[in-house]
């Protein structure tokens, strides 16, 4: 028998670990057109996160997921768990958006709106003021321990702390009213559930924007390894035009291009520098890519030094960079079925979706049916069947409903016929149904409740079913 011996593999340092070490990655600042666009969406997002809990609507919080009661409160709209099919809408159109966007222009989503990407610039611009640039990160980190650097590090983390754990403080904002939040964290009176989800969304962001950072987009995150499904050769993306870069190459800038034999290309190495993900685009498009934008503008920088013409690395299409197609070429493609396919299902269910709110009734009623007393004989020779209706009002003040039931002859309500709900609340009430005996016969017998606002505003029909015993 012929042995094959174990030999462990060694990974480059060859001290026997299986895994190569990871490479801390040092973003440069980059400044143009999409570091712009980036930071326009890092303060977007933000004003929208931040600032969204202490917006408030009449006398109550603006957007409040309340999980307690059971109500979701957007804007105008009082929403219950039965409307989780708003939910549902929401998520289906997320998914399409992104489908579309991916199929137009790649992984704009990672790009510019991420909240991984978000954090980490807002992460990323702390490190830049407090340790410096790029070079200056990397000497400090190579550098022995001094007071200067011990200071810095603990100052950087400081402000991490800081913003990771407000970002925590105002997630929970949404949950539970910020203003009641911060008026119990200033008398040290949170609740353990509300402290434990500050310090888990704190740590969470601390973690992946401060430590973390391009592992998330290169490991942890699924998207990068489905986008290729999405992606097609008409889809624009970070692309480095080999053939005219290469052969790349040193050169002066007074050098003349056309008695070189050399690409446009200079081979300085900043479209790597500037990479939050450490990519080299010319090497091709890699799943690593999140479409930022990054290395773009830095070359554009160089070839506006060099004096050459701008779009080295640009986004544009695999079949524009194959065939030279002009940008009007590009945009004639941008129009392909797929995506009007996409465009179409989308604008369907936003239009659905807006109508349904906008036609929503503000009332809600579920019958339930008595189980511990289907049906009797009560005085005055009547058959009887119980009911529970939960009356949900959804409107911001208080409602006085009246309820009555049709689909048998002789069929009236024997309870009180009328139930005052209190604003966003909902209400148990137990309603009598009667008929003459012997008015119907034996068997299930399909009937309807009546629920109407006293106003005449708001008016809800629900089928249940009365029971005539053998």
């Amino acid at each position: 028998m012929k042995v094959i011996p174990i030999v462990p593999f060694l990974g480059d340092a060859g001290d026997g670990s299986l895994y190569e070490a990871q490479k801390k990655i040092y973003p440069r600042k980059v400044t143009g057109r999409f570091a712009r666009w980036r930071w326009a969406f890092v303060w977007l997002t933000q004003l929208v996160f931040y600032g969204l809990p202490w917006l408030e609507w009449g006398q109550r919080q603006a957007v409040l997921f309340d999980l307690g009661a059971r109500r979701f409160y957007i804007l105008g709209y009082v929403l219950y768990p039965q409307d989780f099919i708003y939910l549902t809408a929401i998520l289906v159109i997320s998914a399409l958006s992104l489908f579309l966007f991916t199929a137009v222009a790649g992984r704009l989503w990672c790009g510019f709106t991420c909240p991984q990407t978000v954090y980490t610039e807002m992460f990323l611009w702390i490190e830049r003021k407090v340790e410096g640039d790029r070079t200056v990160r990397m000497k400090l980190d190579a550098g022995p321990m001094t007071l200067e650097k011990f200071v810095r590090k603990w100052f950087k983390h400081i402000l991490w702390i800081g913003l990771a754990m407000w970002t925590g403080f105002t997630f929970v904002g949404y949950f539970t009213p910020i203003r009641e939040l911060g008026l119990e964290f200033l008398q040290t009176r949170m609740g353990s559930w509300e402290v434990f989800w500050v310090f888990f969304y704190g740590f969470a962001t601390y973690g992946n924007a401060g430590f973390l950072r391009e592992q998330v987009c290169k490991y942890m995150c699924p998207y990068a390894r489905f986008q290729s499904a999405m992606f097609d050769k008409d889809t624009l993306i970070v692309s480095y035009d080999a053939a005219r870069g290469e052969p790349r190459g040193s050169r002066s800038r007074k050098a003349d291009l056309s008695t070189l034999a050399l690409g446009a290309c200079v081979d300085c190495d900043l479209c790597v520098h500037v990479c939050p993900t450490g990519i080299d685009i010319r090497k091709g498009l890699q799943y690593e890519c999140i479409g930022c934008g990054g290395c773009v503008d830095v070359c554009n920088g160089v070839m506006d030094k060099m004096g050459y013409e701008r779009g080295l690395i640009r986004f544009t299409t695999q079949n524009a960079l194959a065939g030279h197609w002009d940008q009007r070429a590009i945009l004639r493609r941008v129009l392909r079925p797929r995506v009007l396919v996409y465009t179409t299902i989308l604008v369907a269910l936003c239009i659905a979706v807006l109508w349904s709110l906008a036609m929503r009734t503000p009332l809600r009623v579920d019958v339930v049916r008595d189980r511990g007393a289907l049906s009797r004989i009560v005085a005055g020779g009547r058959l009887e069947n119980v009911y529970r209706l939960q009356v949900m009002n959804a409107t911001e003040q208080p409602q006085r409903y009246t309820i009555s039931a049709g689909g048998l002859p002789g069929l009236a309500v024997a309870s009180e016929p009328s139930v005052e709900v209190g604003p966003a609340e909902s209400r148990w009430v137990a309603v009598r149904l009667q008929v003459p005996y012997g008015s119907a016969p034996p068997g299930s017998h399909p009937i309807h409740f009546e629920v109407a606002a006293a106003s005449g505003a708001d008016h809800v029909s629900e089928k249940s079913a009365f029971l005539v015993p053998r």
